[in-house]
């Protein structure tokens, strides 16, 4: 076991799955409780990722690259395809956005790769209760970057349609309308289509966020997860156990490396795909 005092499997996990908050959780979503340790470690990524785009876009060279230049040259190559392919309009921002957060999901995940009783042991040093440093497994950090996703979409809607045409497409879109005569059955239809119209695009608009936020948690949760298995198989101390924790931990490493690159991407594509959506005009069909 990790921990100096003896303790069981159930605790081990529980202790590890507890994040360090400002009071305790009452039901799934608590806005009272501040996760200080997903705040911390998500500013954090995010301060290293923005100061390590700028120090190589400041030491960036007209020659030959070194291999940092060469491969953000790649990075940056590659986001920039995938946003030609799905921003339809203006990629000035969403380019750079979806670099951002690709490099950014990337680190975070990335925390999860350190062992998982290493920086918790250097908080319990440092008079902290508990620490839970993976970002990605908080359900706060993935949903409410859905829903600074979803708060981007509506600004583009807004900005490439006009209000009056981002309003208009939320009751005539996807159903059409109906044209309106002097017969008031028209004008019931029509209300009652726009209803319909509006509510699909409210239940779209909620369950594209909710899907996003939850696709990258449950994933990283899961991994989370493993590795605190994992970490339990050489508990007892013996060689067989200390044999099967390194294993099967270096084997999950291996595998978890490639989880944090595709969670990353795909959080990175639906972003520029919500993002070409809402730019394109459906008011017409």
């Amino acid at each position: 076991m990790a921990t100096s005092e003896p303790v069981t499997s159930s605790e081990y996990i529980a202790h590890h799955l507890h994040n360090l908050a400002s009071g305790p959780q009452h039901g799934l979503f608590d806005l009272s409780v501040v996760n200080f340790d997903t705040v911390f470690f998500s500013l954090l990524t995010a301060l290293l990722v923005v100061l390590g785009l700028r120090l190589v876009a400041r030491r960036a060279t007209d020659g030959v690259p070194g291999r940092l230049q060469a491969f953000i040259e790649m990075l940056v190559e590659l986001v920039d395809d995938q946003a030609k392919a799905l921003v339809s309009g203006d990629r000035r921002y969403a380019a750079p956005l979806a670099l951002t957060v690709f490099c950014w999901v990337v680190l975070m995940n990335a925390i999860d790769l350190i062992p998982v009783d290493a920086l918790p042991r250097v908080a319990g040093l440092l008079g902290l209760p508990r620490l839970r440093p993976l970002p990605t497994a908080d359900l706060n950090a993935p949903l409410g970057m859905a829903v600074a996703v979803l708060v981007l979409s509506l600004y583009y809607g807004i900005r490439f349609k006009g209000l009056l045409g981002f309003l208009k497409e939320l009751v005539v879109a996807p159903f059409g309308r109906v044209h309106l005569s002097w017969n008031p059955l028209t004008w019931i239809g029509a209300l009652l289509l726009m209803l319909a119209n509006l509510g699909l695009n409210i239940i779209e608009y909620l369950s594209k966020t909710f899907s996003m936020g939850m696709r990258l948690y449950g994933n990283m949760y899961a991994g989370e997860l493993l590795f605190f298995l994992i970490a339990l198989l050489g508990g007892s101390l013996t060689a067989l156990g200390i044999g099967l924790h390194l294993f099967t931990g270096s084997i999950w490493a291996i595998f978890h490396v490639l989880i944090v690159l595709l969670q990353a991407f795909i959080f990175m594509m639906l972003t520029l795909v919500y993002i070409g959506q809402a730019q394109e005009s459906h008011a017409g069909h």
